[in-house]
């Protein structure tokens, strides 16, 4: 297991802490990392593009010219795709661009993603976050102390704090997470992640 030191939010040590193996010491595997992050973009897709087939455009019910002696090519509607104006052949039509993955592959990538943290020296581990009231000027202060304040950091709760990210939502360099709402988007998208200490626990619940 590894050890690391865990600081308060003045930056000072105060403990140290053992690291689960099977979640800060996994294979970093990169394909599996990669296909997550393209399952979860494609969730958020909204697909709603949408094309008009012939069928669909308004008008076009009367034939345009009689079929022989124009001199002029067959036509039986306006609104053919060729014509300005005429429907779309095989344009988009709103649709859901999710698919299923299996939950060892989302587990495998969130502990490789959580390993290359460790590794890379860019996780840390906090006793707690104490602030007087939701202010953006009291959560930077402490990003100041823990010298973070010019890393995009991601800050990782054992619940839904409204307090903590009330104070942080105007800062666009970190964001506040729940456990439950750890992603490897999120996690990949912020250089340096921050573990409450009585995160732990509810992390290893939710990858062991």
């Amino acid at each position: 297991m590894a050890l690391v030191d865990v600081i308060n939010q003045n930056g000072e040590k105060v403990d140290s802490i053992e690291l689960e193996d099977q979640i800060f010491n996994a294979k970093i595997r990169d394909a599996l990392v990669q296909q997550v992050v393209v399952w979860q973009l494609a969730k958020r897709r909204s697909g709603s593009a949408a094309t008009k087939t012939r069928g669909q455009v308004r008008g076009g019910g009367k034939k345009p010219w009689r079929q022989k002696g124009t001199g002029r090519a067959r036509a039986g509607t306006s609104r053919s795709p060729i014509w300005v104006g005429g429907g779309t052949v095989f344009g988009p039509h709103p649709r859901s661009y999710a698919f299923s993955l299996p939950k060892k592959v989302r587990k495998a990538a969130l502990c490789s993603v959580l390993s290359a943290k460790l590794r890379d020296d860019k996780l840390t581990v906090l006793d707690k976050i104490e602030i007087e009231a939701p202010k953006t000027k009291l959560f930077a202060e402490i990003l100041r102390k823990l010298g973070v304040q010019d890393q995009k950091t991601l800050f990782l709760v054992p619940e839904k704090d409204v307090d903590l990210t009330r104070a942080s939502r105007n800062l666009y360099r970190t964001l506040v997470l729940p456990t439950e709402g750890m992603n490897v988007y999120d996690l990949l998208r912020f250089e340096r992640l921050t573990i409450l200490k009585d995160a732990l626990p509810r992390l290893s619940e939710r990858l062991s």
